[in-house]
């Protein structure tokens, strides 16, 4: 058996069973229950000031109007 045949051989089964396991060992990690705090947290980071950016650059317009 030659070098390429074996190692193909190997992807196949064996590398391809475990990149599966990892797969979903990795699924089962970020979606546990305990993790829900973390998860919410982080979603929220692109909108954190968000609102306070939003009123600031209200402020000026309505100064220069009045």
């Amino acid at each position: 058996m030659d070098t390429y045949s074996f190692l193909r051989e190997l992807a196949d089964s064996w590398v391809l069973l475990a990149m599966v396991i990892f797969y979903i060992t990795a699924c089962l990690w970020a979606f546990r229950p305990s993790a829900r705090a973390a998860n919410e947290e982080a979603a929220g980071i692109p909108l954190r000031n968000d609102t306070d950016a939003h009123l600031a650059a209200q402020e000026p317009e309505a100064d220069q109007d009045g």
